[in-house]
C-alpha cells in the first residue's frame, strides 16, 4: 500500500481592522511625499500665517476683549493647521485617490469603507497633531505664554478639530469633480473659518449679532476651546456649548459622506 502524502498549507495571514489601516496609511505617506504641492500646503503655509496674524495683533486694542497676542495667535496657529494640513490636503488626496479608481480597488479586498476612509485621512491627521503641538510649544516660548490654566479644553479643542476636519473633508470630496476642482472647493470653509471663526479676529471685537452667527461656524468651537484652555476663562456652559457645536457639525459631516460619498469617478 502506498502511503498518501498530505501537504501543508501554509494559514492565510490573520488581519485585524488597525493592521490594515495602519499598511494603507503608509502607502498614504508615500503618495503623499510625491505631491509637492501638498506637502507645502501641509507643512509651510501653517508655520507662515501665524507670523500674519501676530502683525495684525498689533493694530488691534486686544486687551478690551480680554486677550493678548499670544492668546489669539496660539488659537489661530492651531486653526491654519487643521484648514491646511488636514482639511485641504485629505479633500484633495480622497478626490485623487477617487480619480485613479484605487478607492474603487480598495474596496474589492478586506477593508470596509471606514477603514479606507480613516486609513486615507490617518496620516493628514497625524500632521496636523504633530504640527498643532510643535506650534503650541512655539508659541508658548515666543510669545512669552504660561502654562495653560485648563488644558483639558485645548486638548478636546483639538481633537474634536482633528475628526471634524477630516470628516468635513470627506464630505467635501463627495461634492469634488476632480483633483483640479478639489484645489477650489475647500476654500470656501478656510476662507469663512479665518474670517469668522476667531482666527484672525477675535470674535468679542466683532458685533453680538455677528459673533453669534460666527458661533455656529465649524472652526469655531475648536479655536473657542483652544484659547479657553490658555485663558482659563471659559464657563462650563460655553465650553458645553463649543463642544455640542463640534459635534453637531461632526455629525453633519458623517451624514454627508454616508449619504453622498462616491467610491468611482464622477461622470
Amino acid at each position: 500500500m502506498s502511503a498518501t502524502r498530505t501537504t501543508s498549507r501554509p494559514a492565510p495571514a490573520v488581519t485585524t481592522p488597525l493592521s490594515r489601516m495602519t499598511a494603507l496609511a503608509r502607502a498614504e505617506v508615500t503618495l503623499l511625499g510625491r505631491t509637492k504641492g501638498a506637502l507645502v500646503a501641509a507643512l509651510f503655509v501653517p508655520l507662515v500665517l501665524p507670523v500674519s496674524t501676530a502683525q495684525a495683533a498689533k493694530e488691534m486694542d486686544l486687551a478690551e476683549a480680554g486677550l493678548d497676542t499670544g492668546t489669539l495667535v496660539l488659537p489661530a496657529s492651531v486653526g491654519f493647521s487643521l484648514l491646511f494640513a488636514v482639511y485641504s490636503v485629505l479633500v484633495g488626496a480622497l478626490v485623487v485617490r477617487r480619480e485613479e479608481l484605487v478607492l474603487k480597488r480598495l474596496r474589492t479586498g478586506e477593508l470596509r469603507d471606514v477603514e479606507i476612509l480613516a486609513g486615507s485621512a490617518l496620516p493628514a491627521v497625524l500632521t496636523g497633531l504633530v504640527q498643532c503641538l510643535v506650534l503650541a510649544v512655539a508659541c508658548s516660548a515666543l510669545l512669552d505664554l504660561s502654562m495653560p490654566p485648563a488644558p483639558h479644553l485645548a486638548v478636546v479643542g483639538l481633537l474634536l478639530g482633528l475628526v471634524m476636519c477630516a470628516a468635513l473633508a470627506a464630505a467635501t470630496a463627495s461634492f469634488t469633480r476632480t483633483g483640479e476642482s478639489a484645489q477650489v472647493t475647500p476654500m470656501p470653509l478656510m476662507i469663512i473659518s479665518m474670517v469668522g471663526s476667531g482666527m484672525f479676529f477675535p470674535l468679542e471685537l466683532l458685533p453680538d449679532r455677528v459673533a453669534s452667527v460666527c458661533e455656529l461656524l465649524p472652526l469655531t468651537p475648536v479655536v473657542t476651546l483652544v484659547r479657553g484652555g490658555w485663558t482659563g476663562d471659559l464657563t462650563v456652559s460655553e465650553a458645553l456649548g463649543a463642544v455640542a457645536t463640534a459635534v453637531v457639525w461632526i455629525v453633519i459631516a458623517v451624514f454627508a459622506v454616508r449619504r453622498w460619498f462616491r467610491w468611482e469617478p464622477r461622470r
